[in-house]
C-alpha cells in the first residue's frame, strides 16, 4: 500500500505518517521539489519502517532545477505543465530538450540520495514513465543512485490504448533488471479510494505481486492542490485507517510492505 505524493502538502505529509503508524500504509513516493518536502523527510526518519521511493515528477508539478537551467520545460514560476502529449513529443524529437530532461532527472535522483533515506522504488507522477524516453533516462540516470525497482502501472482492465505501452515497460525493466510489481490498484478511481472502494478492490486482487496507491491527506482537493478538484484525500486517509480494511487485509494478504519487502530486494 503506497501513498502517492508524499511532500506535496503538510496534510499529505500527516495522513502518510498517521496511515502508516495507525493504518495499513507500507510505502510513499517522495516528490523532491514539492513544498511541503522538508516535512516529509523529517517525519520519513521517524519512521523506520516506511518504505519510501522517489516520485519523479515531470508534469503538474514544481521542478528542482530552476527556470534558467530548464527553460524549455518549465515555466518562468519552475512548474512542469500538463500538455503531457506534447511534451512527450518534445522529449522525443528535440535533443535540447532531451539533454534538460535528463539534466532535471539527475537533480531529482540528487535530491533525493541528500535525504540519506534509502530508496524503495522510483515512479513517476502521472506515470510519466511510460514514456520510453523518460523510462530510458530513468534507467541510465537512476543506476547510479541505486534504483532496483519501478512501479508497474498495470491495472486490471486497462484500456486498450495503454497496453502496448505498459508491455514495452514491462520488457524493458526485465531486461534492465529491474524489478517491478505485477498489479497496480487506484489508476480508475484515482482520488475516490474510499473504504467501500478499496474493501471492493481488495475482494478481487489479481494473483501477483500488487501495488494499491492512494492520495491520502488529512483535507481533500484543492486544499492541496489546485489540480485536485474532486480528489478525496480524507475519504482515502480514512480507508487506510479502517479497521474493516485492516481485517480483510489481515485474511487475504497477510505479507505486506514496500518494494523491497515483496520483491526480496536488498536494501544495503
Amino acid at each position: 500500500m503506497t501513498a502517492d505524493d508524499f511532500g506535496l502538502h503538510p496534510a499529505v505529509n500527516k495522513a502518510v505518517e498517521l496511515a502508516h503508524r495507525d493504518g495499513v500504509l507500507n510505502a510513499a513516493s517522495l516528490m523532491v521539489g514539492a513544498p511541503a518536502v522538508a516535512d516529509a523527510v523529517t517525519r520519513a526518519r521517524r519512521l523506520p519502517g516506511l518504505r519510501v521511493g522517489l516520485h519523479i515528477v515531470l508534469a503538474d508539478g514544481p521542478a528542482v532545477l530552476p527556470h534558467a537551467m530548464i527553460p524549455d520545460l518549465v515555466d518562468a514560476q519552475g512548474h512542469f505543465g500538463s500538455a503531457m502529449a506534447w511534451d512527450g513529443c518534445r522529449f522525443f524529437f528535440l535533443p535540447h530538450v532531451r539533454r534538460q530532461l535528463a539534466a532535471e532527472i539527475r537533480a531529482q535522483f540528487e535530491a533525493y540520495a541528500a535525504t540519506g533515506l534509502p530508496l524503495d522504488h522510483v515512479n513517476a507522477h502521472k506515470h510519466f514513465h511510460l514514456h520510453p524516453t523518460v523510462l530510458s533516462l530513468i534507467l541510465s540516470i537512476g543506476r547510479e543512485f541505486g534504483l532496483r525497482a519501478m512501479r508497474l502501472p498495470l491495472e486490471t482492465g486497462a484500456p486498450l490504448s495503454l497496453r502496448p505501452w505498459l508491455a514495452l515497460l514491462r520488457r524493458r525493466l526485465g531486461a534492465a533488471g529491474i524489478a517491478h510489481n505485477d498489479y497496480v490498484v487506484g489508476i480508475a478511481d484515482s482520488g475516490d479510494m474510499d473504504e467501500s472502494t478499496l474493501l471492493e478492490a481488495l475482494t478481487r486482487l489479481p494473483a501477483g505481486v500488487v501495488e494499491i496507491y492512494m492520495h491520502p491527506a488529512v483535507e481533500s482537493g484543492t486544499y492541496v492542490s489546485p489540480s485536485m478538484t474532486g480528489y478525496r484525500h480524507a475519504d482515502e486517509l480514512a480507508a487506510l485507517l479502517s479497521p474493516r480494511v485492516r481485517a480483510l487485509l489481515d485474511e487475504i494478504a497477510p505479507r505486506r510492505g514496500g518494494f523491497v519487502d515483496m520483491l526480496a530486494l536488498d536494501m544495503t
